[in-house]
Formats: structure tokens, C-alpha cells, sequence
């Protein structure tokens, strides 16, 4: 059997029923053999396993479940989202349980350094629903490092107009530097005499270029559709996605791209979600 994200959406398409059945996304009644790893309440919610004896497939995708009672993507809580991931990054910060899930299934972790990673995003307008399968890098139009510095930046510039102060350019830079990693932040915080650890969480919200539900800002995401979105910034992208896509067999499939407002073209393979 083959894995990958594109069998991961096939079976969605299949399955497309349950979309309206189940409260909440993580209910979805997903086939199981697809993947290395299931988590709860943790980034990434699910990891498709690695093929082995695939020259089109890697598979390993990681999947984020991201669901909504509006068309607003809901908030990204901890983990920035972005489009690729170093596994053994997550597999330091998880504690090891994602790595030993991995294992037990005898997946060769190591074969597959750098993950591409997508977001399961189910988003309801009344009785109107969008399911949209999108990678990563539809919200990633800025790396996470860049974010964080410029972010810390901003606050340290505010602080420093208001209490009138200057520092040096170099110390600046360097505050920025040490301060734009994302782990800085994960870590509990022990301080002498206090009662409490203190943990800095960052919480990420999607602006409106980025807002794929915004029937607005992304018309060709139709009401009560299921779509697949994948990155095609050159010619030679859009034919390795056609080719992948068509060995699903699915019929009934709209496909066309659309031009994000911040990131380039992204090819979307759309279909009805029906009742």
C-alpha cells in the first residue's frame, strides 16, 4: 500500500460523508493504517507513514487538524505554522512519545529528515462548510525566525520610545538574534522562591491574506467543497503534482490555482463535499 498526502486526501473524498457528522474534526473516522503517529492536543495531530518502494510517493507527511465554527482559520497555539519541519526537532520537544510510536510501527525515523507539513482546516458559515487539505507554506510567507525577531523587535522598540532610551545598533541586533528562536519560548521557566513555573506560549493568528476560508479574499474556494492545496511556483512543480494526482484515479475533480496575496500560485484539486 502506498502513503502519502494525496491518499490521505482520496480518502477524505471517499469518506466525505462523516465531514458533516462529527462535532469536532478529530472525530473524523480516519484510517488508522495510514500513519506512524496519532497525537492528541500535541503538534503534529497525525504523521503519515514513509514508503519505502515508492519513487513518487515519500510519504511522512505531518497533518495538523485545524477546525473552525466560522470561515476563520482558528488560532495556531504553540507551534508556528509553517511548511517544513526538522522531524528530530519535534521528536526533542515531544518528549520522545511521537518517536516511539515511530518505532514500534518499525518506521526507519532518520530515512526522512525534513517533513512536509499540511493542515486538515474545516471551516462552517450556517450550513455552508469548506474542508481544505492546504500546506504549510500557505501560511508560512515569512520563516518563523524572521517572525519572531521582527516581532520581538517591534516590542523592544516601543519599550525603548517609551521610556526614552537608546541602545547601541549591535546590542540590538544581537538581542533580536538570541530572542527569534521558537524553543526560547517552550521551555518552563524555574525561578528561585517562586511558587509557579512560567512557560511563554505563542499563540499565531491568520491574517485576512491568509485566511483561505475568506470567500472574499479566495472566491475559488467554493461553499461546501473539499480541496487540496499544494505550492506550484514553477512549471516543473505543477507537472510532478498532476502526475502524483492522477495516479488517485478520482474523477469528478476541479482543478485550477489560485494566486495567494503574499506567496505566489497554489494548485488546488476541488471537489463537491455534497450533504
Amino acid at each position: 500500500m502506498c502513503y502519502s498526502i494525496y491518499h490521505f486526501f482520496k480518502y477524505l473524498i471517499t469518506n466525505k460523508q462523516h465531514f458533516s457528522e462529527v462535532e469536532k474534526l478529530e472525530n473524523f473516522p480516519f484510517d488508522d493504517t495510514m500513519f506512524s503517529c496519532k497525537n492528541k492536543g500535541q503538534f503534529p495531530d497525525l504523521i503519515i507513514k514513509i514508503n519505502k518502494d515508492s519513487s513518487l510517493f515519500t510519504g511522512g507527511e505531518l497533518i495538523e487538524l485545524k477546525d473552525s465554527k466560522s470561515y476563520t482559520v482558528s488560532s495556531f497555539n504553540s507551534t508556528i505554522p509553517s511548511g517544513q519541519k526538522y522531524i528530530d526537532k519535534i521528536i526533542k520537544s515531544d518528549n520522545s512519545n511521537i518517536k516511539k510510536q515511530m518505532e514500534e510501527i518499525g518506521e526507519n525515523i532518520d530515512s526522512l529528515p525534513i517533513r512536509e507539513i499540511f493542515y486538515l482546516v474545516r471551516g462552517k458559515n450556517k450550513e455552508k462548510t469548506k474542508v481544505i487539505l492546504v500546506h504549510g507554506s500557505f501560511f508560512e510567507t515569512v520563516k518563523i525566525n524572521q517572525l519572531i525577531g521582527q516581532s520581538f523587535e517591534q516590542v523592544l522598540e516601543e519599550r525603548l520610545q517609551e521610556k526614552d532610551l537608546n541602545i547601541d545598533s549591535k546590542i540590538k541586533e544581537t538581542l533580536v538574534n538570541i530572542l527569534s528562536e521558537q524553543e526560547n519560548f517552550s521551555k518552563v521557566r524555574n525561578v528561585e522562591n517562586a511558587s509557579v513555573k512560567l512557560r511563554f506560549r505563542i499563540m499565531t493568528e491568520v491574517k485576512p491574506a491568509g485566511n483561505i476560508l475568506n470567500s472574499k479574499q479566495y472566491p475559488e474556494i467554493k461553499d461546501n467543497t473539499i480541496s487540496l492545496v499544494i505550492p506550484c511556483h514553477k512549471e516543473k512543480d505543477e507537472k510532478s503534482i498532476i502526475e502524483r494526482f492522477s495516479t488517485l484515479n478520482l474523477t469528478q475533480i476541479e482543478r485550477f490555482k489560485i494566486k495567494h496575496h503574499l506567496n505566489g500560485y497554489f494548485l488546488v484539486f476541488q471537489a463537491d463535499l455534497g450533504e
